[in-house]
């Protein structure tokens, strides 16, 4: 079965809110923010929402141990010379998978780190013993660490950095990856061959470690360490390659999540933007592209 969603707003609501958004998109899975993604101000779990979200899901056969939650992207364990506000990070990451056991949330996809003015090697090392701090709390949720496009000073920029951080975490149980295609393609990997990534990807970290993927296009050339992503099958991956990837036999069970961008009322339109999956997952379950997918989504919205 195709496990498929996108990421969804966690808003007022929150889970409940979030699944509801899903559910309208023909989503049978989902990725959240607990919060904005570019600060760690977070409200109390609300359990009343939880359990009617809980139930939602059991009633449309959303698995649970499939639904993803996304750490912010300003959190940095890549680099501690400011110890404040790497302690920092790490009390909150601690609190934030806390927050997923509430939910039953059971994985949370993390970028890994910068290594600001200093190695990649010192700042993987940075990132491996803070995670091993976090993992050693009270908590059961997973953390995932993202394949990153090697944007500036990015880790886990690679296979090899990727391994280097799994390799490095004590409580291997805990941990897992999540396989960006727009990253992995910015970074180097020809998505047109995505047997030859996973091939690599499994001698040197092990292809069970995958349990998401990020399904983007990309607006740029591969190699070229930007990380922008483009709609389904209107960027430089392709909608055949990215096909190859969400229904490759080795990845049936893992969740693939759609972060591709909003859509506005015209090609520069800025000011209203109107979310592409519904369309992008119904493409997709079609195994068919729609050259025409962008008006579909403006004449709906409008």
């Amino acid at each position: 079965m195709l496990i498929i969603g996108s990421h969804v707003s966690f808003g007022n609501n929150q889970l409940l809110g979030a699944v509801e958004e899903a559910l309208s998109y023909g989503a049978n899975t989902l990725m959240f923010y607990t919060g904005a993604p570019t600060n760690t101000i977070r409200k109390d779990i609300d359990e009343e929402t939880t359990k009617k979200a809980l139930d939602l899901m059991k009633e449309n056969d959303i698995d649970i141990n499939n639904v993803i939650c996304h750490a912010p992207y300003i959190v940095n364990l890549g680099n501690k010379s400011d110890l404040d506000k790497w302690s920092f990070s790490i009390n909150f990451l601690k609190e934030e998978l806390k927050r997923c056991d509430r939910m039953g949330v059971t994985k949370m996809v993390l970028h890994p780190g910068n290594a600001i003015g200093i190695t990649p090697e010192e700042g993987i090392n940075n990132i491996i013993e803070a995670v091993n701090e976090i993992l050693s709390a009270d908590a059961k949720c997973k953390i995932l660490f993202e394949t990153m496009a090697g944007k500036g000073t990015e880790c886990g920029r690679n296979i090899d950095e990727i391994a280097m951080l799994v390799k490095g975490i004590t409580n291997k149980k805990r941990i897992g990856v999540c396989v960006d295609t727009c990253h992995i393609f910015d970074a180097g990997y020809e998505v047109s061959d995505f047997d030859k990534y996973l091939d690599e990807f499994d001698k040197k970290v092990g292809v069970e470690y995958i349990e998401c993927v990020h399904v983007n296009d990309s607006k740029n050339e591969c190699g070229s360490h930007k990380d922008r992503h483009a709609n389904i099958g209107f960027g430089n991956i392709g909608f055949d390659n990215l096909l190859s990837v969400i229904y490759h036999k080795k990845l049936e069970h893992v969740s693939k999540i759609l972060e591709t961008p909003y859509v506005g009322n015209s090609d520069d339109d800025k000011e209203r933007l109107y979310p592409p999956y519904k369309y992008e997952i119904m493409m997709i379950r079609d195994n068919k592209f729609d050259k025409d997918i962008m008006n579909k989504i403006r004449k709906e919205y409008k």
